[in-house]
């Protein structure tokens, strides 16, 4: 047994890096890559990568690359040759939407059609899981082990990267207490924290569900909007209230609250995307003009912990068929979806109906 990081270990590591604008390396048996995210480059950082020898490419997602009319030759996102003059500036307009319909022209952009995408993709899926902007800056590099060591930079090995970077990390159980809650005072919850060290998630379990029949159960994305301050811009707190209310008019149930908040994209992102919304974006499109897709959760982690709490199917507290489909792939049984309709408001109607239209959702 190594003390060093494994590679799950060390791409929580990364994680971090790129959020303080630190950069990271990836090495392949033909060289790798220099690493940096678009959102937390900084003037000393930019000015040293373009001491380097060697022209760093501005990756961007398909999606990006479409509100700016770039062209995605390598199908799911675009290469941009980095000017030589190029400031954080014009990187970070690039990859944030914010200034887009008050300075639209940044172009023509002309992206690359010859060359590997191979680590340009696996940067902006390391951006997307660390909460960032999918943007990054890619400098190719010859020895790239040395340079990392040089530059006390995390290394990561990108073929053992690239098999570990989509799954979802085991979860170990840390601590389950008594909880009394308003709808049961037989609440419990459950603490379950991910091996590589990232956020925690929460089962929250009332009365004494039996493991051998279906059970009540609702996947609860994080909103702190929501959920905490009360928005009127989205149904999720009183859909949280509501599925917990459910289960104790019947006495038992499980709530997973899992730690995807913003669909996934995270909370920062998810005020970029309702800033969007005020500028006459729907929830869908402003998702696109930031570069992420319509939803990017992993419902994986709510199959794992109900199978890790004993339970085998479910009666689904849901408006969204993806979460039935996902429990199904993953071991969970549904034999019902109990519908969950409530929260509409005059602020978030219009937000409701698109989940319908785009989303599929079921109201």
């Amino acid at each position: 047994m190594s003390l060093a990081p494994d590679i799950p270990e060390c791409l929580a590591r990364a994680r971090a890096d790129l959020r303080m604008g630190v950069p990271v390396v990836f090495e392949t048996h033909g060289g790798g890559a220099l690493v940096l995210a678009a959102e937390t480059l900084t003037p000393a950082r930019l000015s040293e990568l373009m001491k380097l020898p060697g022209r760093a490419e501005l990756a961007l997602t398909a999606r990006r690359a479409e509100t700016l009319k770039a062209r995605p030759y390598d199908g799911d996102l675009a290469r941009l040759p980095l000017p030589a003059d190029a400031t954080p500036q014009w990187v970070r307009a690039l990859a944030d939407p914010a200034d887009d319909l008050r300075h639209p022209m940044k172009g023509p952009l002309m992206a690359l059609r010859s060359g590997d995408a191979t680590l340009h993709r696996l940067a902006l899926k390391l951006a997307k899981s660390a909460r960032l902007l999918p943007a990054a800056l890619l400098l190719p590099l010859d020895h790239a082990a040395a340079f990392a060591q040089a530059w006390n930079l995390t290394l990561l090995p990108a073929g053992e990267t690239a098999l570990h970077i989509d799954r979802p990390s085991p979860m170990a159980s840390v601590v389950s207490a008594r909880l009394p809650l308003e709808v049961s005072e037989a609440g419990r919850l459950h603490v379950f924290r991910p091996a590589d060290g990232g956020e925690e998630h929460y089962a929250v379990e009332i009365g004494r569900p039996d493991r051998s029949a279906p059970v009540l159960a609702r996947l609860h994305s994080a909103c702190f909007t929501g959920d905490v301050l009360g928005s009127l811009k989205c149904d999720c707190g009183p859909q949280l209230r509501g599925a917990l209310g459910h289960m104790g008019e019947e006495g038992a149930g499980v709530l997973l609250y899992l730690n995807q908040e913003g669909r996934g994209i995270g909370l920062a992102n998810k005020m970029r995307a309702y800033s969007l919304q005020d500028q006459g974006f729907d929830t869908v499109e402003a998702n696109h003009r930031l570069g992420f897709e319509d939803d990017e959760r992993d419902f994986r982690l709510g199959a794992e912990l109900l199978q890790r709490l004993g339970f085998s199917s479910v009666r689904l507290l849901t408006n969204n068929p993806a979460k039935i489909e996902m429990m199904r792939r993953n071991g969970i049984e549904v034999v019902e979806r109990v519908p969950l309709k409530v929260g509409e408001t005059a602020y978030n109607r219009a937000y409701l109906a698109t989940k319908a239209a785009k989303s599929g959702h079921l109201l």
